[in-house]
Protein backbone atom coordinates (compact mmCIF):
# COMPACT_ATOMS: atom_id res chain seq x y z
CA UNK A 1 0.00 0.00 0.00
CA UNK A 2 1.07 3.54 -0.69
CA UNK A 3 1.60 5.98 2.20
CA UNK A 4 -0.58 8.43 0.22
CA UNK A 5 -3.56 6.44 1.50
CA UNK A 6 -2.76 7.53 5.05
CA UNK A 7 -1.84 11.20 4.71
CA UNK A 8 -3.88 14.17 3.56
CA UNK A 9 -2.03 16.57 1.28
CA UNK A 10 -2.61 19.70 3.33
CA UNK A 11 -1.84 22.18 0.55
CA UNK A 12 -4.62 20.63 -1.55
CA UNK A 13 -7.04 20.78 1.41
CA UNK A 14 -6.36 24.51 1.91
CA UNK A 15 -6.76 25.16 -1.82
CA UNK A 16 -10.01 23.17 -1.88
CA UNK A 17 -8.73 20.76 -4.56
CA UNK A 18 -8.11 17.70 -2.35
CA UNK A 19 -10.12 14.50 -2.84
CA UNK A 20 -13.69 14.73 -1.54
CA UNK A 21 -12.96 12.55 1.50
CA UNK A 22 -10.35 15.10 2.65
CA UNK A 23 -12.48 18.19 1.87
CA UNK A 24 -15.56 16.95 3.73
CA UNK A 25 -14.96 17.45 7.48
CA UNK A 26 -17.40 14.68 8.43
CA UNK A 27 -15.71 12.12 6.18
CA UNK A 28 -12.23 13.29 7.18
CA UNK A 29 -12.91 12.94 10.92
CA UNK A 30 -14.78 9.67 10.44
CA UNK A 31 -11.66 8.21 8.81
CA UNK A 32 -9.08 9.87 11.08
CA UNK A 33 -7.96 9.02 14.58
CA UNK A 34 -4.98 9.63 16.81
CA UNK A 35 -3.46 6.67 18.62
CA UNK A 36 -3.05 6.77 22.39
CA UNK A 37 0.72 6.95 21.88
CA UNK A 38 0.58 10.05 19.69
CA UNK A 39 -1.92 11.72 22.05
CA UNK A 40 0.44 11.12 24.99
CA UNK A 41 3.45 12.37 23.02
CA UNK A 42 1.66 15.54 21.92
CA UNK A 43 0.33 16.23 25.43
CA UNK A 44 3.80 15.80 27.01
CA UNK A 45 5.65 17.86 24.40
CA UNK A 46 3.02 20.63 24.47
CA UNK A 47 2.94 20.87 28.26
CA UNK A 48 6.75 20.93 28.53
CA UNK A 49 7.30 23.58 25.90
CA UNK A 50 4.86 26.42 25.38
CA UNK A 51 2.99 26.15 28.69
CA UNK A 52 6.19 26.17 30.72
CA UNK A 53 8.27 28.74 28.83
CA UNK A 54 5.79 30.88 26.92
CA UNK A 55 2.76 32.94 27.66
CA UNK A 56 0.03 31.42 25.53
CA UNK A 57 -3.34 33.08 25.44
CA UNK A 58 -6.62 32.00 23.96
CA UNK A 59 -7.52 33.28 20.52
CA UNK A 60 -11.15 33.57 19.43
CA UNK A 61 -11.93 31.72 16.20
CA UNK A 62 -15.48 31.83 14.86
CA UNK A 63 -16.87 32.55 18.32
CA UNK A 64 -14.97 29.75 20.07
CA UNK A 65 -11.87 29.99 22.26
CA UNK A 66 -8.78 28.11 21.08
CA UNK A 67 -5.44 27.70 22.82
CA UNK A 68 -2.68 27.42 20.21
CA UNK A 69 1.01 27.09 20.97
CA UNK A 70 1.41 30.74 19.92
CA UNK A 71 2.30 33.59 22.23
CA UNK A 72 -0.12 36.49 22.52
CA UNK A 73 2.23 38.91 20.77
CA UNK A 74 1.87 36.88 17.55
CA UNK A 75 -1.96 36.92 17.46
CA UNK A 76 -2.04 40.20 15.52
CA UNK A 77 -0.06 38.49 12.72
CA UNK A 78 -2.41 35.51 12.36
CA UNK A 79 -4.87 35.25 9.50
CA UNK A 80 -7.31 32.33 9.52
CA UNK A 81 -7.37 30.70 6.07
CA UNK A 82 -9.75 27.80 6.65
CA UNK A 83 -11.54 26.04 9.49
CA UNK A 84 -12.97 22.53 9.45
CA UNK A 85 -15.19 21.64 12.42
CA UNK A 86 -16.03 18.02 13.23
CA UNK A 87 -19.68 16.98 13.02
CA UNK A 88 -19.96 16.77 16.82
CA UNK A 89 -18.26 20.17 17.29
CA UNK A 90 -15.51 18.78 19.50
CA UNK A 91 -12.61 19.02 17.04
CA UNK A 92 -11.25 21.72 14.79
CA UNK A 93 -8.73 21.54 11.96
CA UNK A 94 -7.34 25.00 11.42
CA UNK A 95 -5.25 26.37 8.55
CA UNK A 96 -3.73 29.77 9.14
CA UNK A 97 -0.98 32.17 8.19
CA UNK A 98 1.37 33.64 10.80
CA UNK A 99 3.53 36.44 9.39
CA UNK A 100 5.41 37.15 12.63
CA UNK A 101 8.73 35.98 11.18
CA UNK A 102 8.14 35.80 7.42
CA UNK A 103 5.40 36.62 4.91
CA UNK A 104 6.43 34.00 2.33
CA UNK A 105 3.48 31.66 1.65
CA UNK A 106 5.70 28.58 1.98
CA UNK A 107 7.11 29.66 5.35
CA UNK A 108 4.17 31.37 7.05
CA UNK A 109 1.53 28.66 6.57
CA UNK A 110 0.51 26.55 9.57
CA UNK A 111 -2.10 24.03 10.58
CA UNK A 112 -3.42 22.90 13.92
CA UNK A 113 -5.72 20.13 15.04
CA UNK A 114 -7.59 21.17 18.16
CA UNK A 115 -9.80 19.13 20.48
CA UNK A 116 -12.22 20.27 23.15
CA UNK A 117 -11.15 18.73 26.48
CA UNK A 118 -14.00 16.83 28.11
CA UNK A 119 -16.14 19.16 30.20
CA UNK A 120 -14.50 22.34 28.85
CA UNK A 121 -15.74 25.08 26.54
CA UNK A 122 -12.35 25.82 24.91
CA UNK A 123 -10.26 23.96 22.32
CA UNK A 124 -6.65 22.89 22.81
CA UNK A 125 -4.18 22.38 19.96
CA UNK A 126 -3.10 18.74 20.08
CA UNK A 127 -1.16 19.00 16.81
CA UNK A 128 0.54 22.14 15.56
CA UNK A 129 2.71 22.32 12.47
Amino acid sequence: MSLDLFAAKLRLVVEGTAPQVERDANKLFANTFATDGIKTLIREVFSRSILRYGEPEFIEIEGRWVLLSVETSRHQNITILRTIWSADGNSLTLFFKDTTFDDDMFVSGYMAVCDRPKGEEFFLAVLYH
